[in-house]
């Protein structure tokens, strides 16, 4: 019995710490799922123009879509986080979960036989495959996991969004606070994400 006894104390001196460590995470996540999302849009769209700029991939017209879908996110992010716009999820959700749709197609369309012959009226077939990483990694499927970590990242947002609203509302309007505006430190977040990313696909360029 004092086994139990024991056993049942220490899950519940566990309790806090676990507790702790999930509210700092998901802390962390709330302040760090923008830059996230726009880091992911802003790879995904240097990304796409280095296949086709440097490796000469020509782009298929399944592929012209995802890139209308993803890059105003790369320039939408960009604005919102620095106009710290807590409606950001509003404008970028749309953009990704189609995208991330239209990835799907695409890559289900080259790896299965599910679907059936593609869309693409001329130019290259949408079923062309520039790349085979380790059997499936291809460009749709890169473009799908931006799309969804963009996806992911703003509906996390909403969420923490739609909670602040929540406390917000059990706060008097004498004692309100005015929305903040973005700071210092995230406007350079945003430029040192976005300036690493172009760096980082140039020397690639250059190297090649």
């Amino acid at each position: 019995m004092s086994n139990v006894q024991d056993t049942v104390l220490l899950a519940e001196d566990a309790q806090p710490v676990v507790d702790r460590w999930s509210d700092r995470a998901l802390g962390l996540l709330d302040v760090s799922c923008r830059p996230i999302a726009l880091l992911a849009a802003w790879i995904a769209t240097c990304g796409s123009l280095f296949f086709s700029e440097v490796m000469n991939f020509i782009p298929c017209e399944l592929c012209w879509y995802q890139r209308i879908l993803m890059y105003p996110l790369a320039i939408i992010l960009a604005v919102g986080i620095l106009r710290n716009d807590q409606k950001l999820y509003l404008y970028a959700l749309p953009f990704s979960l189609f995208g991330g749709l239209v990835s799907l197609y695409h890559y289900l369309l080259i790896k299965t036989d599910l679907f059936p012959p593609p869309p693409c009226a001329s130019g290259v077939p949408c079923t062309t495959a520039y790349v085979n990483w380790l059997g499936f990694i291809n460009i749709p499927f890169m473009a799908l996991i931006a799309f969804v970590i963009i996806s992911i990242m703003m509906g996390h947002y909403a969420l923490s969004v739609v909670d602040d609203e929540d406390e917000a509302e059990l706060v008097s309007d004498s004692t309100a606070v005015a929305k903040p505006t973005a700071g210092m430190a995230e406007r350079m977040l945003v430029v040192a994400i976005i300036a690493s990313v172009i760096v980082s696909f140039a020397g690639l360029g250059m190297v090649i």
